[in-house]
């Protein structure tokens, strides 16, 4: 891979995130204390850690999902966390894509369907979106399968709908989380190969949460979350 820091751009950037639950028993589980994280146009970056550690609360904060407790998060110019729940929605569409691992696709509708839904969101004709899934679904291999519904595709399938779907409105950033965790050895293996070929062919920049080693070895940089910290690895 030729990632370089130096020559890389700062994409997003977190400050003292913090982030904490309230348990049964009414103490207060502290997950994230204090997390400060760049990220960088282009780059491929993982966060390892132990089940409970924080990996996935901090991937929702960053991804906009799920908010801290305190802290800063910039993306580009913007103070993301000052923007109203609807900006911050609309922003979420356009900027920002997710793979979980569960697929987390709509379940009535078709893969084309699937992936066409997010750019309707942000207001494009039914023509263009649908030309554009086509094409997505057939970068994934999968332009056989446009008009089978969820119920009717295997989980390597799911799993690369949902990578076209997040790639429907050429989003800035990918969130993934556990992308792989549901997948038997093959399948995960393409995954993993499709999302080395998406950074290394279009400059795709990837968050991603895992426990795969194999995923791991593609990464530019790894962190680790321990005891409520961000580590490098």
């Amino acid at each position: 891979m030729n990632f370089s820091i130096e020559d890389k751009k700062i994409i997003l950037k977190a400050i003292d995130l913090k982030k904490s639950f309230l348990l049964d028993n009414k103490l207060k589980l502290e997950v994230l204390k204090g997390i400060t994280l760049e990220i960088f146009k282009g780059e491929i970056l993982e966060i390892i850690g132990a089940s409970g550690a924080g990996k996935s609360t901090l991937l929702h904060i960053l991804g906009t999902i799920d908010k801290p407790d305190e802290g800063l998060i910039y993306f580009e110019e913007i103070n993301l966390l000052s923007l109203k729940d609807e900006e911050l929605s609309r922003f979420r569409n356009k900027n920002i894509g997710f793979v979980f691992q569960f697929h987390h696709l709509l379940p009535e509708f078709t893969a084309l369907e699937n992936v066409v839904i997010p750019m309707m969101i942000d207001g494009r004709t039914f023509k263009e979106c649908r030309t554009k899934a086509i094409e997505l679904l057939d970068f994934v291999g999968l332009k056989n399968r446009l008009n089978h519904k969820p119920s009717e595709l295997s989980g390597g399938e799911l799993q690369r709908v949902a990578i076209a779907r997040a790639l429907a409105n050429n989003p800035k950033i990918i969130f993934a989380d556990e992308p792989t965790g549901n997948l038997d050895s093959q399948n995960s293996q393409t995954i993993i190969q499709l999302i080395k070929n998406l950074n290394e062919e279009f400059g795709q920049t990837f968050v991603i949460v895992t426990h795969n080693p194999e995923l791991v070895e593609i990464a530019d940089r790894v962190k680790e979350i321990k005891d409520g910290q961000l580590l490098s690895r």
